[in-house]
């Protein structure tokens, strides 16, 4: 039996979403998500909030909606698979995890309602 490979993540991006387009036609977008739990500590009774710090990457469709539409501080809802990738720099080999998203929701704008399109899926954006 294999295994299962799935993250699903509902935060607010870091930064504008960084888009390439590759010389195949095909668009690539990298952001930060931040997503936040709240928790009580129990020595002071203290209200503490702890954020994560995510890499998402869309590709083909899914990076043109992102470039489109969204910006810093916009909620998101992504769902997809993680990637650990390395690289060597310097004769140092550096790794990083990324959650390739699939499909991906718009849940609103950092300053209020979203004129955008609100779901997509990696689905609706087979390469001809």
């Amino acid at each position: 039996m294999s295994g299962v490979n799935k993250a699903i993540i509902v935060g607010r991006l870091g930064k504008e979403p960084e888009v390439r387009h590759l010389e195949n036609g095909a668009s690539v977008a990298n952001f930060p998500v931040a997503t936040s739990e709240v928790y009580k500590d129990r020595n002071s009774g203290e209200r503490k909030e702890q954020t994560e710090w995510h890499n998402v990457v869309l590709w083909r469709g899914l990076a043109d909606v992102a470039e489109k539409y969204l910006k810093k501080g916009d909620m998101v809802y992504i769902e997809g698979k993680l990637r650990t990738r390395s690289w060597e720099k310097d004769g140092v080999t550096r790794y990083t995890t990324e959650i390739v998203g699939d499909n991906m929701t718009m849940l609103g704008s950092a300053g209020g309602g979203s004129t955008s399109p609100s779901q997509q899926s990696q689905q609706d954006y087979q390469p001809t």
